[in-house]
């Protein structure tokens, strides 16, 4: 006895395919670990009292997990010139290796960050200017967007099994 495979039973078959091909791989997105949600927040601000990359850079001008790099106007050719720029950098790496979607308090992220490192220490009229809050792009987390489409899948897998399996 042959099984025989209707168009729309094919249909049926491939969308399940599908649906099952996307959850399956939609928690392979770059930055997902196992650990525990607070355990990677945890580790990723311990890169703000690494010893090893906060060594050289006086404590004042260094960047804090609220998202504030207080470097006073006169001060900038030190920062800029000497450690604390670089060691600054490291930080954000370790930081963005950890958790890439990382957001301190003020709401900046760490190219935010960046950005004012680069505007501060430019040799523009923005020179010297280090406030965090004039270069937060509104940039978040993109997480929630995953979601939506597996949403759509078992909407769809819903509909597809109400019109052709039941009478």
């Amino acid at each position: 006895m042959a099984f025989s495979v209707t168009p729309v039973c094919r249909f049926f078959l491939v969308g399940l395919i599908s649906i099952a091909v996307f959850c399956c791989n939609s928690g392979c997105a770059q930055g997902i670990s196992e650990d525990d949600p607070a355990q990677i927040v945890a580790k990723a601000l311990l890169c703000f009292n690494d010893k090893f990359i906060y060594s050289s850079c006086d404590e004042a001008y260094r960047l804090t997990e609220s998202g504030n790099i207080n470097v006073p106007h006169e001060e900038t050719d030190q920062f800029c010139d000497g450690p604390c720029l670089t060691e600054t950098h490291l930080v954000l790496n370790c930081i963005e290796n950890i958790l890439s979607n990382f957001l301190f308090y003020n709401k900046a992220t760490i190219h935010d960050i960046k950005d004012t490192l680069h505007a501060g220490c430019s040799y523009s009229s923005e020179r010297g200017n280090f406030n965090v809050a004039e270069h937060i792009q509104g940039e978040s987390s993109n997480a929630h967007r995953v979601v939506i489409p597996i949403y759509f899948y078992v909407y769809m897998l819903m509909i597809l099994c109400c019109r052709f399996l039941l009478p």
